[in-house]
């Protein structure tokens, strides 16, 4: 009788600890799923956010002044969603809106990168690099959408010389 007991015993035991074990192994399949699901979170949320700011800023740059503070507006309104669902569908209405309302022929900016490699080389190297003259120059270019590559460059072209009008 008592080794029958103590048969029992030992199964019981060896059911805890196969319990025991089991228990360890769905705890350790959890925090790795969840550290999957969390690092996967964390990526579509550091995506979001980069859209909303290029959103933001792509509309800041083409709203007039006096409606920045009302576009600010509309941006903050929906600061404290949490849901990645909505998050991502108030992100392609707001995307739409503002395609729906950019200018048809934006101003382009212009930058001149090719003189900027040219001349880093060689003797001008250290003149090009060091100079306000380019700085100066890139701003300008950058600037003036009249300016070659601009999107007002020979739009409403100049009249002959010798035509006056008054």
């Amino acid at each position: 009788m008592e080794k029958k007991e103590e048969a029992k015993r030992c199964e019981l035991g060896r059911e805890i600890e196969k319990q025991k074990r089991r228990l360890i192994e769905r705890e350790r399949e959890r925090e790795m799923s969840s550290a999957v699901s969390t690092t996967a979170y964390l990526a579509r949320r550091a995506a979001q956010k980069e859209r909303v700011r290029i959103l933001y800023r792509r509309a800041l740059k083409d709203t007039l002044n006096w409606a920045a503070d009302d576009l600010r507006e509309k941006f903050e309104a929906n600061k404290h969603v949490s849901d990645l669902d909505t998050i991502d569908r108030l992100i392609d209405n707001a995307e739409a809106t503002y395609n729906n309302f950019r200018h048809p022929d934006p101003y382009i900016v212009f930058v001149i990168v090719e003189i900027c490699s040219i001349f880093s080389s060689g003797a001008f190297a250290s003149f090009w690099h060091n100079s306000a003259v380019l700085k100066a120059y890139t701003i300008f270019l950058s600037a003036v959408p009249w300016a070659p590559g601009g999107s007002k460059f020979c739009r409403n072209p100049t009249p002959p010389a010798g035509v006056i009008f008054y």
